[in-house]
């Protein structure tokens, strides 16, 4: 069964994942419990209970905050006109082994549900994430994210 896990570095094999962007898998590799353990970001990891080593794939999560006027017209309206306090997604990947299987739907879907029970104790509008290439930005269109107006590769997802 599979199952989200903070991400343990003694525990989890960092380095025998690898999901074909460089700097993801060297993200995870050399940062990610640096980072974690700074609290500059929170790094998950999906894993089978039958190989709790082996890491299927990864998001990260932290603090982030959008300038309102970046959002489309309608969001605009309805938010006030400095920046708005948001969740950021900065990095996701699923291991070469596991694409096409589902497990980037389901990162995708853990970082929301997380968001939104974080969002019930801190207030936040929308997941952000910055799609790194083209199709990035058309897996994360796919789940309903938006593209900001000025930074196309900047999307977001209201949590509302």
């Amino acid at each position: 069964m599979l199952e989200e896990q903070r991400l343990d570095a003694s525990v989890h094999d960092r380095f025998g994942f690898s999901c074909g962007e460089p700097a993801l898998d060297d993200y995870l590799r050399k940062y990610a419990a640096q980072q974690s353990a700074k609290g500059l970001s929170a790094v998950f990891v999906v894993v089978d209970d039958a190989q709790p080593r082996q890491i299927l794939g990864f998001y990260t999560l932290s603090a982030a905050q959008v300038d309102a006027a970046l959002l489309s017209d309608a969001e605009q309206k309805k938010l006030p006109r400095y920046p708005v306090p948001c969740f950021r997604m900065g990095r996701l990947a699923s291991s070469l082994t596991h694409q096409g299987t589902g497990i980037g739907a389901l990162l995708v879907g853990l970082a929301v549900d997380r968001c939104l029970k974080a969002r019930a104790q801190v207030g936040a509008y929308a997941l952000l994430v910055d799609a790194k290439t083209e199709k990035a930005k058309a897996f994360y269109v796919h789940y309903g994210f938006t593209a900001c107006t000025d930074s196309p590769m900047t999307l977001y997802l209201p949590l509302g």
